[in-house]
C-alpha cells in the first residue's frame, strides 16, 4: 500500500504540464465595424454623439443674423403702432432735422441715462424681463410642452409678474379697490398678449435682441390711447392708420419673422417635430 501511494505521488510530481497553445494572429475584416485586424487588440469606436445647441444659442445670445434680428421685429412692431405714431406726429409737430439732431446729440442721451425712470422703462425692465421670461423660461418649457403651448404658457407667468403694481396702487390709495383690480386685470391681459408676441418673435428669430428692442419700444409708446383718438379732430385719418397698421402687421408677420433670415433656430431642435412644423418653418 505504501509503495503504491509513493508511485502515484511520483507520477503526479513528474507529469509534464500541458503547455498553452499560442493564439494565432488573426487577419481578417469586420464588415460591420469596417476595421481590419492585424494581430493587434481591436478597439471599436462608436460614432460621436451629436452635440446639441449651446446654452447661449438657446438663450438667443449669438451673432449670426443679429442685424436682421434687431431691425425686422422692431420694424414689425412699429407697423403695428402705425396709428399711435401718426397720432403722436399730429399732436407734436416735430421737424425731421431737429429730431435727427436731438437723436444724435450725446447730451440728450446723457440726460436719458441719468434718468432712473427712463433707465428702468427703456433698458433694465426690457432686458431683465425678456432674459427671464423668454431666454430662460422658453428653453425649459419647449421640451415639455412643445412650441405652441410654450408660447401660450410663458406669457401667463409674465402677466402675473406685473401684479406688483396692484400692491403699489393699494398702498398709496390711488383709486378705489374695484378700479385698481379692474386695471390689474386689464394690464394682465395686454401684457400676456404682448408676452405671447415676444415669445413668438424669440422662437422664430432665435435671438434675444429682437424681443428686448420691441419691449423697450412698447414701454415708450404705452398702450394706444384709443379714447384720445376718438376725440381727435382728425379721428377719421387716425382711425384709418390704426386699421392700416393692424392689416400690414398681419400681412408682414410671417415674412419678417421667416427663420431663413436669422440662421439656425436652437429652440426648434428641443421641440418634438410634430409640434414645431408650424412655428419653425
Amino acid at each position: 500500500g505504501d509503495d503504491g501511494g509513493r508511485r502515484r505521488r511520483r507520477r503526479r510530481r513528474w507529469r509534464p504540464q500541458a503547455q498553452a497553445r499560442p493564439v494565432p494572429r488573426v487577419r481578417g475584416v469586420l464588415p460591420a465595424a469596417g476595421l481590419r485586424l492585424r494581430g493587434q487588440p481591436v478597439r471599436v469606436e462608436e460614432p460621436a454623439a451629436e452635440t446639441g445647441p449651446s446654452l447661449l444659442m438657446l438663450m438667443g445670445v449669438h451673432s449670426e443674423g443679429i442685424f436682421a434680428a434687431a431691425c425686422f421685429p422692431l420694424l414689425l412692431t412699429m407697423v403695428l403702432f402705425l396709428g399711435p405714431l401718426i397720432q403722436l406726429l399730429m399732436d407734436y409737430s416735430w421737424d425731421f432735422n431737429d429730431g435727427l439732431k436731438m437723436f444724435l446729440d450725446p447730451r440728450c442721451w446723457g440726460q436719458c441715462l441719468a434718468d432712473i425712470r427712463w433707465m428702468r422703462n427703456q433698458v433694465v425692465a426690457p432686458l431683465t424681463e425678456e432674459l427671464v421670461f423668454r431666454a430662460c423660461m422658453l428653453p425649459m418649457l419647449v421640451p415639455c410642452t412643445g412650441l405652441g403651448h410654450a408660447i401660450a404658457t410663458c406669457p401667463l407667468f409674465f402677466g402675473v409678474a406685473h401684479f406688483h403694481h396692484v400692491i403699489e396702487l393699494l398702498k398709496f390709495r390711488q383709486g378705489t379697490v374695484a378700479g385698481i383690480f379692474l386695471s390689474a386685470v386689464f394690464q394682465f391681459s395686454y401684457t400676456a398678449v404682448f408676452g405671447a408676441y415676444t415669445a413668438f418673435i424669440f422662437i422664430r428669430t432665435g435671438h434675444l435682441i429682437g424681443p428686448v428692442l420691441c419691449h423697450s419700444f412698447c414701454n415708450y409708446m404705452g398702450f394706444p390711447a384709443m379714447g384720445a383718438a376718438l376725440e381727435h379732430p382728425q379721428k377719421l385719418v387716425i382711425f384709418f392708420f390704426y386699421v392700416l397698421g393692424v392689416v400690414l402687421f398681419l400681412l408682414l408677420l410671417s415674412p419678417l419673422t421667416d427663420p431663413a433670415l436669422y440662421g439656425p433656430l436652437a429652440l426648434c431642435r428641443l421641440a418634438r417635430p410634430e409640434t414645431s412644423a408650424s412655428v419653425c418653418t
